[in-house]
């Protein structure tokens, strides 16, 4: 009789460990992480603290006080600023008159600069808007071969100094007979402030809801009638800002009247003909110069919230 091995009783298997359970909690208890802040978030509060605004304040007096010289001496004889510093006007105010400012406004000079600056900063502002809003609405909303190509020229063209134009630009404009006159000065700043005009308007058009675009064209409106009336009333942040460097640029420019407006001189060229080799005429170059401050801080303050927001805008895209 023979004997049968008995199969090897496989062992049982182990038993399965309970899956945790994760406990329920009521709505509107959990505990939310906050994010980390962002870079600008982080900024404001350091600028927020008191420290740094004392600090934030003594630079900016630090700054004001050559342009504090300037305003004092503009109140000054020529004799006075000859004889001792602005700074003694403080201690003697029976030196302060405002002569000065009447002969500058006597002057057919200075008040002709003035209003050539005027012809050219305005022209040259509203063409930069005008056409670089075009163009910014064209490479950001419609399809056309070589769009990219252009963008990336314009972006290259931000780049490309001044310096660099001037000859062949003097030669072009010679060919055409507006050399030396205000019609050339507001071609070159025209030329140069549209690639920083289309860069900075085709940002601020994408960032526009496409479901918006797209619903104004199948409501049957021309592409004109959707930038006009869609995407040009939300870009009035980056319109003002625009217009406010573009006119600052524009207003305090030398080289280029220096080169191509010496047939009507903007304020810039005129203070600068004041200038001699050992002498200066501070009692025209003074208020002369706060007379052409004050239209760009005029400027300034009138579009500040337009400024402000499209700073805020773009730091929070």
């Amino acid at each position: 009789m023979t004997s049968q091995r008995s199969a090897p009783v496989a062992p049982p298997p182990p038993l399965l460990e309970p899956m945790p359970v994760p406990e329920l909690e009521p709505a509107g208890t959990a505990v939310r992480v906050e994010p980390r802040p962002s870079v600008l978030k982080r900024l404001v509060a350091i600028l927020g603290s008191g420290a740094a605004r004392v600090f934030i304040i003594v630079v900016g007096l630090f700054w004001l006080f050559p342009t504090l010289g300037l305003a004092v001496a503009s109140l000054r004889t020529a004799a006075d600023n000859s004889a001792t510093g602005w700074w003694t006007a403080l201690t003697a105010p029976s030196q302060l008159t405002l002569d000065n400012y009447a002969a500058l406004l006597g002057n057919e000079r200075i008040t002709g600069s003035l209003w050539n600056t005027v012809l050219i900063a305005v022209p040259s502002t509203v063409l930069v808007l005008v056409l670089g809003a075009l163009g910014a609405y064209a490479l950001a909303w419609l399809d056309f071969r070589g769009r990219d190509v252009v963008f990336v020229l314009a972006v290259a063209l931000t780049i490309v100094p001044v310096q660099v134009a001037l000859i062949p630009d003097a030669a072009v404009f010679r060919a055409l007979g507006i050399f030396g006159d205000i019609p050339a000065v507001i071609a070159f700043h025209v030329a140069f402030g549209l690639p920083f005009a289309v860069f900075l308007l085709r940002n601020y058009f994408l960032g526009l809801p496409e479901d918006m675009i797209e619903a104004a064209r199948a409501d049957g409106a021309s592409e004109f009638t959707v930038f006009r009336r869609v995407a040009l009333p939300f870009a009035w942040p980056a319109l003002g800002s625009l217009a406010l460097f573009q006119f600052l640029w524009v207003w305090n420019d030398l080289l280029v009247a220096l080169v191509f407006g010496f047939n009507n001189p903007p304020i810039t060229y005129a203070i600068r003909e004041q200038t001699r080799a050992f002498a200066s005429n501070i009692d025209v170059i003074a208020p002369g110069a706060l007379v052409s401050m004050a239209v760009p801080l005029i400027l300034f303050f009138t579009f500040q919230r337009y400024f402000l927001r499209s700073m805020l805008d773009g730091a929070l895209k």
